[in-house]
């Protein structure tokens, strides 16, 4: 049986703003923007180029609805990068995002396993940006 993660919740203060953020500023298709009544709505995002029903984990933009999950938000991983965005042109998607007004929290490196650089969301949460080494 062939298993996959669909999708993986991540905590937000609003669902227009992250939209705004994951699309415009990441280059991420919005998959799915359902209302779901009493101002809950079922938002998929996801790199782009991808479909909903692909074997690609999206991300589900939950709103925070009380004080325990708003505490949550941009602390999901404790402080340390907790996601990590593949691409096949480093260079290319960090210009954008810095055009973007993306804010990374170092210069690009060169490790072993390819060329990265930490970013962070709009909350705070810690991102790789990654072009895994060939």
């Amino acid at each position: 049986m062939h298993k996959h993660i669909a999708c993986f919740a991540l905590v937000v203060a609003d669902y227009d703003d992250a939209i705004d953020f994951y699309v415009r500023k990441l280059g991420f298709a919005l998959l799915e923007d359902t209302d779901m009544g009493e101002g809950k709505r079922w938002v998929l995002v996801a790199p782009g180029g991808a479909q909903t029903g692909a074997s690609q984990t999206a991300i589900l933009l939950a709103r925070a609805v009380n004080d325990e999950q708003r505490a949550a938000i941009g602390r999901q991983t404790g402080g340390r990068v907790g996601f990590f965005l593949h691409t096949d042109d480093f260079a290319r998607d960090h210009a954008s995002m810095l055009a973007h007004g993306v804010r990374f929290l170092e210069e690009p490196r060169h490790e072993a396993y390819g060329i990265v650089a930490v970013f962070e969301d709009l909350h705070g949460n810690r991102w790789d940006l990654l072009e895994p080494a060939a």
